[in-house]
């Protein structure tokens, strides 16, 4: 008796699918603040460490993240590398201002 050959069926449906890029850094568009941001994940080969604007905290090198720009002619310098828990939580958040303990709360 021969072994039993899982075939995929409909296999015309599956070359449908657009293929994700290679590391899977997809852009996209989201908005924060009322503009528009492109935002890009990307899997953190790069050996720097970046700082997150969420919480405040290093991001190390090897750790994936995500990178956000304005969308209107930004340039390098306005690309902020974001901890993904932190840029899916960026609304929720106040602002990672550091302050002294008797500076006002506002």
């Amino acid at each position: 008796m021969s072994p039993r050959r899982n075939r995929i069926s409909g296999s015309a449906d599956r070359s449908a699918e657009q293929p994700a890029p290679i590391g899977g850094s997809l852009r996209r568009t989201e908005s924060f603040r009322g503009e528009e941001w492109v935002v890009q994940t990307v899997a953190g080969t790069a050996g720097r460490h970046y700082r997150c604007p969420g919480c405040d905290q290093e991001i190390p090198p090897g750790t994936g993240h995500v990178v956000a720009w304005p969308d209107h002619g930004a340039g390098v310098e306005d690309r902020r590398h974001w901890h993904r828990a932190c840029w899916s939580a960026r609304e929720r958040r106040g602002s990672a201002i550091q302050r002294g303990r008797g500076a006002p709360r506002y």
